[in-house]
Protein backbone atom coordinates (compact mmCIF):
# COMPACT_ATOMS: atom_id res chain seq x y z
CA UNK A 1 0.00 0.00 0.00
CA UNK A 2 2.84 2.34 0.65
CA UNK A 3 4.06 4.67 -2.64
CA UNK A 4 7.77 5.78 -2.31
CA UNK A 5 6.24 8.73 -4.42
CA UNK A 6 8.37 11.00 -2.55
CA UNK A 7 11.63 8.97 -2.05
CA UNK A 8 13.91 11.18 -4.77
CA UNK A 9 14.97 14.68 -4.73
CA UNK A 10 13.56 17.57 -2.80
CA UNK A 11 10.34 15.92 -3.35
CA UNK A 12 11.21 13.56 -0.52
CA UNK A 13 11.32 16.39 2.48
CA UNK A 14 8.33 18.23 0.92
CA UNK A 15 5.74 16.19 1.60
CA UNK A 16 6.43 15.21 5.43
CA UNK A 17 7.27 19.24 5.73
CA UNK A 18 3.82 19.67 4.60
CA UNK A 19 2.26 17.01 7.05
CA UNK A 20 4.08 18.40 9.74
CA UNK A 21 2.79 21.97 8.97
CA UNK A 22 -0.72 20.87 8.30
CA UNK A 23 -0.49 19.10 11.61
CA UNK A 24 0.44 22.07 13.20
CA UNK A 25 -2.14 24.32 11.60
CA UNK A 26 -5.03 22.22 11.99
CA UNK A 27 -3.91 21.79 15.97
CA UNK A 28 -4.92 25.79 15.97
CA UNK A 29 -8.29 25.55 14.11
CA UNK A 30 -9.34 22.23 15.81
CA UNK A 31 -7.99 22.42 18.95
CA UNK A 32 -8.99 19.07 20.31
CA UNK A 33 -9.44 17.08 16.97
CA UNK A 34 -6.40 17.17 15.69
CA UNK A 35 -6.51 15.08 12.59
CA UNK A 36 -4.29 12.26 13.66
CA UNK A 37 -5.87 9.33 12.20
CA UNK A 38 -5.95 11.19 8.52
CA UNK A 39 -2.05 11.49 9.28
CA UNK A 40 -1.45 8.11 10.04
CA UNK A 41 -3.06 6.55 7.24
CA UNK A 42 -1.27 9.18 4.47
CA UNK A 43 1.71 8.46 6.56
CA UNK A 44 1.02 4.87 6.37
CA UNK A 45 0.29 4.87 2.53
CA UNK A 46 3.04 6.83 1.13
CA UNK A 47 5.79 6.41 3.24
CA UNK A 48 7.69 3.26 3.76
CA UNK A 49 7.07 1.80 7.03
CA UNK A 50 9.64 3.80 8.83
CA UNK A 51 9.30 6.84 7.42
CA UNK A 52 5.70 6.76 7.96
CA UNK A 53 6.18 6.31 11.72
CA UNK A 54 8.58 9.24 11.98
CA UNK A 55 6.00 10.98 10.66
CA UNK A 56 3.72 10.22 12.76
CA UNK A 57 5.63 11.29 15.41
CA UNK A 58 6.99 14.16 14.10
CA UNK A 59 3.11 15.21 12.99
CA UNK A 60 2.01 14.43 17.09
CA UNK A 61 5.00 16.15 18.11
CA UNK A 62 4.35 19.44 16.09
CA UNK A 63 0.51 19.16 17.55
CA UNK A 64 2.09 19.06 21.76
CA UNK A 65 4.31 22.28 20.68
CA UNK A 66 1.64 24.19 19.06
CA UNK A 67 -0.72 22.91 22.35
CA UNK A 68 1.77 24.10 24.94
CA UNK A 69 3.64 26.56 23.38
CA UNK A 70 0.67 29.02 21.56
CA UNK A 71 -2.68 27.03 22.93
CA UNK A 72 -1.34 27.30 26.71
CA UNK A 73 -2.38 23.76 27.31
CA UNK A 74 -2.47 22.82 31.10
CA UNK A 75 0.96 21.60 32.28
CA UNK A 76 -0.48 19.04 34.40
CA UNK A 77 -0.06 15.15 35.10
CA UNK A 78 -3.14 14.53 33.25
CA UNK A 79 -2.64 16.88 30.42
CA UNK A 80 0.73 15.93 29.43
CA UNK A 81 -0.35 11.97 29.88
CA UNK A 82 -3.56 12.43 27.69
CA UNK A 83 -1.01 13.91 25.16
CA UNK A 84 1.63 10.96 25.43
CA UNK A 85 -1.44 8.86 25.50
CA UNK A 86 -2.66 10.50 21.83
CA UNK A 87 1.00 9.87 20.26
CA UNK A 88 0.95 6.32 21.01
CA UNK A 89 -2.48 5.70 19.91
CA UNK A 90 -1.46 8.07 16.57
CA UNK A 91 1.57 5.63 16.68
CA UNK A 92 -0.83 2.44 16.38
CA UNK A 93 -3.47 3.73 14.25
CA UNK A 94 -0.28 4.55 11.71
CA UNK A 95 0.52 0.36 12.14
CA UNK A 96 -2.41 -0.62 11.90
CA UNK A 97 -2.89 1.30 8.25
CA UNK A 98 0.07 -0.30 7.55
CA UNK A 99 -0.74 -3.92 8.16
CA UNK A 100 -3.96 -3.17 6.55
CA UNK A 101 -2.17 -2.12 3.39
CA UNK A 102 0.07 -4.74 3.34
CA UNK A 103 -2.59 -7.54 3.65
CA UNK A 104 -4.56 -5.54 0.76
CA UNK A 105 -2.09 -5.07 -1.22
CA UNK A 106 -3.71 -6.72 -4.78
CA UNK A 107 -7.01 -4.96 -3.70
CA UNK A 108 -7.87 -1.15 -5.67
CA UNK A 109 -5.85 2.09 -4.01
CA UNK A 110 -9.13 3.19 -3.31
CA UNK A 111 -10.25 -0.03 -1.35
CA UNK A 112 -7.07 -0.37 0.56
CA UNK A 113 -7.09 3.52 1.50
CA UNK A 114 -10.99 2.97 3.05
CA UNK A 115 -9.71 -0.16 4.78
CA UNK A 116 -6.77 1.00 6.17
CA UNK A 117 -8.57 4.76 7.36
CA UNK A 118 -11.47 2.50 9.12
CA UNK A 119 -8.93 0.43 11.19
CA UNK A 120 -6.84 3.50 11.72
CA UNK A 121 -9.83 5.20 12.96
CA UNK A 122 -10.93 2.14 14.93
CA UNK A 123 -7.78 1.38 16.86
CA UNK A 124 -6.90 5.23 17.37
CA UNK A 125 -10.42 5.79 19.22
CA UNK A 126 -10.29 2.48 21.14
CA UNK A 127 -6.76 3.37 22.35
CA UNK A 128 -8.01 6.81 23.73
CA UNK A 129 -10.96 5.18 25.07
CA UNK A 130 -9.16 2.27 26.94
CA UNK A 131 -7.06 5.04 28.95
CA UNK A 132 -10.33 7.16 29.80
CA UNK A 133 -11.86 4.64 30.83
CA UNK A 134 -8.75 2.88 33.10
CA UNK A 135 -7.11 6.04 34.26
CA UNK A 136 -7.59 9.31 32.69
CA UNK A 137 -11.31 9.97 32.52
CA UNK A 138 -13.08 11.74 30.18
CA UNK A 139 -15.26 8.93 28.75
CA UNK A 140 -17.87 11.35 27.57
CA UNK A 141 -15.54 12.45 25.07
CA UNK A 142 -16.51 9.43 23.20
CA UNK A 143 -20.35 10.42 23.26
CA UNK A 144 -21.17 9.34 19.71
CA UNK A 145 -22.12 12.37 18.54
CA UNK A 146 -18.43 13.51 19.27
CA UNK A 147 -17.00 10.51 17.76
CA UNK A 148 -18.89 11.12 15.19
CA UNK A 149 -17.06 14.93 14.51
CA UNK A 150 -14.07 13.54 14.97
CA UNK A 151 -14.68 10.78 12.07
CA UNK A 152 -15.68 13.87 10.05
CA UNK A 153 -12.92 15.94 10.72
CA UNK A 154 -10.24 13.04 10.21
CA UNK A 155 -12.07 12.17 7.09
CA UNK A 156 -12.07 15.79 5.32
CA UNK A 157 -8.54 16.17 6.57
CA UNK A 158 -7.54 12.79 4.82
CA UNK A 159 -9.72 14.21 1.40
CA UNK A 160 -7.88 16.74 1.45
CA UNK A 161 -3.79 15.25 2.13
CA UNK A 162 -5.08 12.78 -0.75
CA UNK A 163 -5.57 15.80 -3.17
CA UNK A 164 -2.44 17.65 -1.67
CA UNK A 165 -0.38 14.69 -2.41
CA UNK A 166 -1.85 13.56 -5.79
CA UNK A 167 -0.86 16.96 -6.63
CA UNK A 168 2.46 16.70 -5.73
CA UNK A 169 3.13 13.86 -7.26
CA UNK A 170 1.30 15.23 -10.63
CA UNK A 171 3.81 17.93 -10.33
CA UNK A 172 6.77 16.05 -9.42
CA UNK A 173 6.30 13.88 -12.16
CA UNK A 174 5.75 16.23 -14.90
CA UNK A 175 8.97 17.93 -14.02
CA UNK A 176 10.66 14.66 -14.33
CA UNK A 177 9.32 14.46 -17.77
CA UNK A 178 9.96 18.02 -18.69
CA UNK A 179 13.93 17.44 -17.51
CA UNK A 180 14.07 13.47 -19.46
CA UNK A 181 12.45 15.62 -22.35
CA UNK A 182 15.66 18.29 -22.25
CA UNK A 183 18.18 15.69 -21.27
CA UNK A 184 17.15 13.55 -24.87
CA UNK A 185 17.15 16.51 -27.04
CA UNK A 186 20.30 17.91 -25.75
CA UNK A 187 22.84 17.82 -28.39
CA UNK A 188 25.72 14.81 -27.76
CA UNK A 189 29.36 16.11 -27.54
Amino acid sequence: MRHTTFDVGAGRSMWPALVIVAGAALTTWFTCITPFVAFSVMAATTLSRRGGLVLTIAAWLANQAVGYGMLHYPWTVTSVAWGVTIGMAAVLATVAAQEVGDRLRPAPLSTRGLTAFVAAFAVYELALYAMAVSSLGGAEAFAPRIVGQVLLVNAATLVGLWGVHQLLTTVRLAAQRRRGVRASSAPVA
